[in-house]
């Protein structure tokens, strides 16, 4: 009797829902750094003899927002709760360096900055491009299965368990797969191009 009572107030509950978004904050800008310590900072196939005189660093982000409504069977000791989850995902610091050897207005500035960009473009476009594959395994673990069944006030427990154990991992893995579209940006052919830019401006900065 109880379980058909249990059954029955679960029935009454929202299905479980899954929602993504997108998280955004304005780009900062740093010019104070010379061109020197962004190499030391840069990619690993910068740092054989290349001069990184511009950097783009994004912070994989990911934030789960909860709101659990549930139904206690007439016995007090069981619980059907049904998640309804807002996911926040993005990069949190985004950030564009341009070496201080080359000031804001100059042709070098506008050549590197112009490259930095093509990265933050690389990283607002991966974001979209693994929307899908984030929302499918979301969608299939948490609104596809009905509501959750357990003993009375563990279900929040869990639930939060489980998205800091496996989901937030799962999200900047799939977030930080970034890295292979960054770098097919950063050829020798294309740290070569803008070095030469400019008229030797930049090679006679960076002597």
């Amino acid at each position: 009797m109880c379980g058909h009572c249990l059954a029955d107030g679960c029935d009454s509950l929202a299905p479980p829902a899954v929602k993504l978004e997108l998280h955004d904050e304005p780009i900062s800008l740093d010019t104070r750094t010379s061109y020197k310590t962004l190499t030391l900072l840069g990619p690993p196939q910068a740092r054989g003899g290349q001069q990184v005189l511009g950097l783009t660093r994004g912070t994989a982000t990911v934030r789960f927002e909860t709101r659990v409504s549930s139904y206690v069977d007439p016995s007090g000791r069981w619980e059907c709760a049904s998640p309804q989850l807002t996911v926040r995902y993005g990069f949190s610091p985004m950030t564009v360096y341009v070496a201080r050897e080359f000031p804001p207005g100059s042709c070098a500035y506008r050549e590197i900055h112009e490259h930095e960009m093509r990265h933050v473009r690389a990283y607002q476009a991966h974001l979209k491009a693994i929307e899908k594959t984030l929302a499918d395994a979301l969608q299939a673990r948490f609104a596809g299965t009905g509501p959750w069944r357990g003993p009375r006030g563990e279900t929040n427990a869990r639930l939060q368990a489980e998205l800091q154990e496996r989901w937030v991992p799962f999200v900047k893995r799939e977030i930080n797969k970034v890295d292979a579209a960054q770098a097919l940006i950063d050829t020798p052919e294309e740290y070569a191009r803008v070095a030469a830019s400019c008229g030797g401006e930049i090679r006679r900065l960076t002597r």
